[in-house]
């Protein structure tokens, strides 16, 4: 099966599994787990900053995040089309009493800075009081321009506001621009980090902050039911695809961009662009269901939601032979008319 719904569908590589069996454990919760020490380390020192926590999804990451930026009764400001808004359950809202304030993206999936200056709150009674801006890199795959990442640390500053960047994949980013993740993620008061989408490991992310930061989200994550123990295991696997698995996002790019320029060549089709590791395309909408169930025959899975807007994304998983074998299951499908 060819799956193309997202990059967090990648299952482990023999050699990956290997590294998890042979991982040193212990409990983790007592902070005493060497080869979570040793990945939280590992992070902090390569992205620039004092500490880091792993912990199991990037939603808890980046709740966690801003739970430790924020007091109840806050509010962070956010792209109205970020994932720390729209997909992760209203968990800053619901868990922490932090409002969110939703600010449309520009096309590149920056939020300008003049529209984020005139939503922060005046130091009134009646306001929640402003606290963090958060940022997303990549959006929808496009990489947030390097300028602006400098403009809007910046402006943070100038504001008295923190900057948090949901990275879940900074690793993609960075590739992209041919700079170091330090170079993006040095810009933030804090970064999460998913090490279960392109990097292919089978779950975790990490938070990095600064001391007192990752001491505050630590006790969050004991709160929301985050602590475990033996996690080791799963370390491993995430040092696993930070040795072997960064540079070779190339490839996902590469096969993305391979795709779309196959899929532009097909009448009915309309490609909207390739960024980094996603592909995204109309198709008629009344052929959606039609489409899903041809491809699904063809060994091949995509998202089909209520939008024509289909987003294909490339991983671990899938070689320049699935490339081949979708563009084909699309062109025939479209060939039928």
């Amino acid at each position: 099966m060819i799956d193309l719904r997202s990059d967090t569908v990648t299952r482990p590589t023999a050699a990956m599994r290997a590294a998890m069996l042979a991982a040193e454990v212990g409990d983790d919760v007592y902070g005493e787990d060497p080869t979570v020490n040793a990945l939280q380390r590992r992070l902090a020192d390569e992205l620039g900053f004092e500490a880091a926590l792993f912990v199991p999804t990037g939603t808890q990451s980046n709740l966690l995040a801003l739970m430790s930026h924020c007091e109840r009764g806050d509010e962070y400001l956010v792209g109205a089309d970020a994932h720390t808004y729209k997909f992760e359950g209203g968990g800053a809202a619901v868990l922490g009493s932090i409002q969110p304030q939703p600010i449309p993206h520009d096309a590149d999936g920056s939020l300008p800075l003049d529209k984020v200056a005139a939503a922060i709150k005046p130091v009134d009674p009646h306001f929640a009081r402003t606290r963090v801006l958060a940022l997303e890199n990549t959006w929808h795959g496009r990489v947030l321009p390097l300028d602006y990442l400098q403009a809007a640390h910046d402006f943070a500053r100038e504001c008295g506001l923190g900057l948090h960047l949901d990275g879940a994949r900074l690793f993609n980013a960075a590739v992209a621009c041919g700079v170091p993740a330090r170079a993006i993620a040095g810009h933030f008061d804090s970064v999460s980090v998913c090490l279960s989408k392109g990097l292919g490991a089978p779950v975790g992310s990490v938070l990095v902050g600064s001391a007192a930061l990752i001491d505050k989200a630590r006790r969050w994550r004991k709160v929301a039911g985050g602590g475990w123990r033996q996690a080791g295991i799963l370390a491993a696997a995430g040092q696993y695809a930070l040795d072997h698995h960064v540079d070779r996002l190339a490839e996902d790019h590469r096969r993305a961009a391979r795709l779309a320029g196959r899929l532009r060549e097909i009448a009915g089709i309309d490609l909207l662009g390739q960024y980094t590791n996603m592909v995204f395309v109309d198709v008629p909408a009344d052929r959606l269901r039609e489409l899903d169930v041809h491809l699904r025959e063809a060994g091949i899975r995509i998202s089909i939601g209520y939008l024509p807007t289909l987003r294909l994304v490339t991983h671990l998983d899938i070689d320049d032979a699935g490339i081949e074998r979708t563009a084909e299951a699309f062109r025939g499908f479209f060939a039928r008319g």
